[in-house]
């Protein structure tokens, strides 16, 4: 992360925490399986099934060509929870002996919603219908101590965590038909384990194996909020509930776009980098994995030469989004208009984005790497405690992004209230 003057840096112990975090998701991650909490498989499905792209947009759908831990290809493999339509988020309270919860269960509850919901619905466009359901109203105790399930980093796999899953589901399991539900969202009292500050803990499993069984369907799409997301800075209030729709992210197949050094890679372009700080949506990549643009919302740059393209605010509904520049069958250029509006309230220099996309990286490895049009500036984010650089990332009129290796260039043309114009150059190496 870069220093910023007056500002708090994010402390080694959280950068420690994130790298552990990336490694959980590389564990929870290896196959996404069959696996869902709702036994029957929705029409719309995982990701873009609902976008029906047309064959001039084959070059651009991107797919790993070996093994890769939740790809960033399209389309999304099976396994993971629907992204379009009605999904029924299943959530629980649960406290310990040793960490009993603290107050009302519906306070912790209104930590997420019904912030969460609306985040979904804003940057779906409203095509994700997310409906949080809450059978048991109050704290759910487990049997055993939480420190008796040995839980110190989240690993799903780890068998404390798996005792804890079943124990979960036999406490619920009386008063919860597990079968009605799309994904499990279990808000742990945040008084079990350190703070989030310190170490995160919590995690996202998906397409899940070795998940327990629950009313005939297993419980395999699953995210866990342990301590609150609290980095000190007098944000949480405001963002706090963010950490939520991140690991959600996870359960409909998206990676974890930070790396063990932070979020240098992507910044807050994208909930998946960092979710807290500054307000940040979901990238158009990922929008148009999970089906919330439809095919003449994406153009797609294969030929050689040159071609105008016109983008409308991503935040906005309806118009161009997402230009793409296919490499080669696994990565590709992505160009999108960010500005100040919907989820993306904080942007503080409205401009075109310019990222690679590589289905062939494991998520947080770097799947994802933004590129910057203004390298060693600072940025331009007061927010504080987030990664600054590349803040102001974005080209503005009269600017370019350059891959001479590629043979790719694009511009910038002219930018109006409501659209901006790009000209994209490639030769006929690239």
């Amino acid at each position: 992360m870069q220093p910023q003057p007056s500002r708090r840096r994010i402390s080694p112990r959280r950068l420690a925490a994130l790298a552990s975090v990336t490694a959980l998701t590389l564990a929870v991650s290896t196959s996404a399986g069959n696996g869902r909490l709702s036994p029957a498989p929705s029409p719309a499905g995982a990701g873009p099934s609902a976008l029906s792209p047309t064959s001039a947009h084959g070059p651009c759908t991107i797919t790993a060509d070996r093994e890769t831990q939740m790809s960033e290809g399209i389309p999304t493999a099976p396994g993971y929870t629907r992204s379009t339509g009605t999904v029924r988020a299943l959530t629980l309270m649960i406290d310990f002996s040793d960490a009993p919860g603290e107050g009302d269960a519906l306070d912790r509850y209104r930590e997420f919603f019904p912030q969460t919901r609306q985040w979904f619905a804003t940057s779906s466009y409203g095509r994700l219908d997310y409906r949080p359901e809450l059978p048991v109203p109050d704290w759910i105790r487990m049997p055993k101590s939480f420190r008796a399930y040995g839980i110190e980093r989240g690993a799903p796999f780890d068998p404390g965590y798996r005792e804890l899953v079943r124990d979960i589901v036999a406490e619920a399991d009386p008063e919860v038909d597990f079968q009605s539900y799309d994904l499990l969202n279990v808000l742990v009292s945040p008084n079990a384990g350190p703070a989030a500050l310190d170490t995160v803990l919590s995690v996202t499993f998906a397409g899940n194996k070795e998940a327990p069984s629950a009313d005939g369907v297993p419980v395999a799409n699953a995210s866990f909020v342990y301590s609150r997301q609290d980095d000190g800075s007098g944000s949480y209030d405001r963002t706090g509930y963010r950490v939520l729709p991140h690991e959600n992210g996870h359960v409909f197949g998206l990676p974890d776009l930070y790396t063990a050094e932070g979020g240098g890679a992507v910044g807050h372009w994208d909930i998946m980098s960092e979710d807290w700080g500054a307000n940040n949506d979901f990238l158009a990549w990922h929008k148009w994995k999970l089906g919330w643009l439809d095919a003449s919302q994406v153009g797609c740059a294969t030929d050689p030469g040159t071609r105008e393209y016109v983008l409308t605010p991503l935040a906005l509904t309806g118009g161009p989004k997402l230009v793409f520049i296919p490499l080669n069958g696994h990565s590709g250029y992505a160009v999108e208009l960010r500005t100040r509006a919907g989820n993306d309230e904080a942007v503080c220099r409205p401009g075109v984005l310019v990222y690679r996309v590589d289905a062939n990286v494991d998520t947080g490895m770097g799947p994802i790497t933004v590129h910057d049009s203004r390298r060693d500036s600072g940025g331009c984010t007061r927010s504080p405690n987030v990664h600054a650089e590349l803040s102001d990332a974005t080209f503005t009129p009269g600017e370019t992004f350059v891959d001479r290796r590629a043979g790719i260039r694009v511009t910038v043309t002219a930018a109006e209230a409501e659209e901006y114009r790009v000209r994209v150059t490639r030769t006929a190496q690239g």
